[in-house]
């Protein structure tokens, strides 16, 4: 009994040990880092993060530290910038120095570094230089690509007064609408809002980012080291992302087998072709995975994000009727 309790108090301070030698390897790792608050180890600054609302966190950090700081989040260590002037000095007037992706361990699995939203250094710079050519060409930017949202936005007004007037979650009529302007741009067609590959694919999508906000996996970007081994609802996100992968690879395979090189329908057919030009270029990164991953990027993501800049669009107008107002007698 005696030898089993001093077993564990050996192993007790060894563990202690561990942390400290672990915690002054990182102070002396720092280099020039900005400030912040000192980290406790294993957990971080964790403790001084209100989850609910970090925000309020970073902005306290902020009159203490000045508008760019240090935080562990766990043992990941994080640069915050806060306010509108140090954001636009890091990512407008010095865009290049911060063009680089962080890592995001929810989804890392899924792409790997493929993909132009997840990639870095020269596959980034050649899946975007092509992306942007490509979209451009297909009338992004363009009178053509406002003609296809205005059409589409006639199909939501149809689907709006279908209600007749009852309240109504706009979330699925916000996302068909912007995902038929996407899959116009990069399958060639649109769906019909009632088509069920459709609507689950949108459903995958909602579903994944509503799993990437839970705590749980907040908590796996913190310590994916650890909790990647671990069964739990984290693991959710993994399987409706490939779920999402298979759909894009059907797609490819259909454009393969109906390809013609002289007239591209989309941005599968375009991508298909500059891999054929560059299959004896060793370097290339056009190449099978990089299409399925771009595809989704450019699916998965624009359909999220301007559909909930949309929803807050919404919201915003019925907070502040008289704009609302304005807007009306604008569209009338």
């Amino acid at each position: 009994m005696e030898l089993g309790g001093t077993v564990g108090v050996f192993l007790g301070i060894c563990f202690s040990c561990l942390l400290l030698v672990s915690a002054w390897k990182r102070m002396h790792k720092e280099g020039k880092l900005p400030p912040g608050p000192p980290p406790l180890p294993f957990l971080g600054n964790i403790l001084q993060v209100k989850t609910s609302a970090p925000f309020k966190s970073f902005l306290a950090l902020k009159e203490k530290y000045g508008p760019v700081f240090t935080i562990y989040l766990g043992p990941r260590r994080v640069v915050v910038l806060c306010g509108h002037d140090t954001v636009k000095e890091a990512l407008v007037d010095q865009a290049e120095e911060f063009s680089g992706r962080g890592e995001i361990a929810t989804i890392d699995r899924n792409f790997n570094g493929f993909g132009v939203a997840l990639a870095n250094g020269e596959r980034w710079r050649q899946l975007r230089r092509f992306s942007l050519t490509t979209l451009r060409n297909f009338g992004m930017g363009k009178r053509s690509i406002e003609e296809r949202i205005q059409e589409e936005a006639q199909y939501l007004v149809e689907e709006i007064r279908r209600t007749k007037g009852q309240p109504f979650d706009p979330t699925f009529f916000l996302s068909r609408t912007v995902s038929n302007v996407i899959s116009s741009v990069v399958f060639g067609s649109r769906f019909d809002y009632e088509d069920k590959t459709f609507l689950s694919l949108l459903r995958m999508i909602n579903e994944s980012f509503i799993e990437m906000s839970t705590p749980l996996a907040q908590l796996y970007d913190m310590y994916s080291c650890i909790m990647q081994y671990l069964p739990g609802r984290h693991n959710r996100i993994y399987y409706l992302v490939e779920d999402l992968k298979d759909f894009i690879a059907g797609k490819i395979e259909s454009n393969q087998a109906t390809l013609d090189p002289n007239n591209p329908r989309d941005f599968i057919d375009c991508f298909l072709v500059q891999m054929e030009k560059e299959k004896g270029n060793p370097s290339t990164e056009f190449n099978l995975k990089n299409l399925v991953l771009t595809t989704l990027n450019l699916f998965f993501a624009g359909t999220e994000t301007v559909s909930s800049t949309l929803r807050y669009g919404l919201l915003f107008l019925m907070k502040y009727p008289e704009v609302e107002g304005r807007l009306a007698k604008l569209w009338s």
